[in-house]
């Protein structure tokens, strides 16, 4: 699976301005061609804002026309800048300004949403929330329910994207058996792997057999003695 922040978001992006096929852009954001398809046929991800992999330092400019040029090119996830910068360790609980406490909810929704692999203590240690407050909007018994909105904590300034990414990358392992069960549990012992190639779901065309045109009684009565 890929390691790319927000990969559906990505792949809309992708879909919307560039050229790249449906296998490359799977490839790139460790999803399936199917997931890629339906992005782009509006039955998944219907009306998520894409996010620009570019601004975000995942992909290079030169590296999409490299892409969009050969159909065969697998895209390289372009080198962090700040992967070697050293964070600060905080200690204790982090504090929110007061003005920006209500919108811990939607942060806590965008995590059950779209990262449920994440923990509730990371949670809790990152936007500096509770876990019953966690547990209020995952049962929807929150008094706010009606009104959360799924919302990305950087967005809503309750934390940096460095932290994001680093609570993301670690619950990386844990994502990947929950995508692994996931498919277990929907597709069953008894199906065939699904083919990641556009070519694959091609239905085959069997040529009817030329008898030349004579059917006689005994062919169209044998079956029935």
């Amino acid at each position: 699976m890929s390691d790319i922040l927000m990969p559906k978001a990505t792949a809309v992006w992708l879909l919307d301005n560039t050229s790249l096929t449906f296998t490359q852009i799977a490839d790139f954001c460790g999803l399936h061609y199917l997931e890629v398809k339906g992005i782009a046929d509006g039955d998944v991800a219907e009306n998520m804002r894409g996010v620009d992999p570019i601004a975000g330092g995942m992909l290079s400019r030169e590296e999409i026309r490299k892409g969009e040029g050969d159909d065969g090119y697998k895209l390289k996830k372009a080198a962090s800048k700040i992967a070697h910068i050293p964070q600060p360790k905080r200690k204790g609980s982090r504090y929110t300004p007061v003005i920006r406490r209500q919108d811990k909810p939607d942060a806590v929704a965008w995590f059950i949403r779209n990262h449920p692999e994440v923990s509730d203590a990371q949670i809790s240690k990152l936007i500096g929330t509770t876990k019953s407050t966690i547990n209020n909007v995952r049962d929807k018994s929150h008094w706010n329910s009606p009104n959360i909105r799924p919302v990305d904590p950087v967005t809503l300034g309750l934390c940096t994207q460095i932290e994001l990414d680093e609570v993301i990358a670690k619950s990386a392992d844990k994502r990947r058996k929950l995508e692994a069960e996931k498919a277990e549990k929907f597709e069953g012992p008894g199906l065939a792997p699904a083919q990641d190639e556009a070519s694959a779901y091609e239905a085959e065309e069997k040529p009817a057999e030329d008898n030349g045109g004579n059917v006689s009684a005994d062919d169209i009565f044998k079956n029935f003695s």
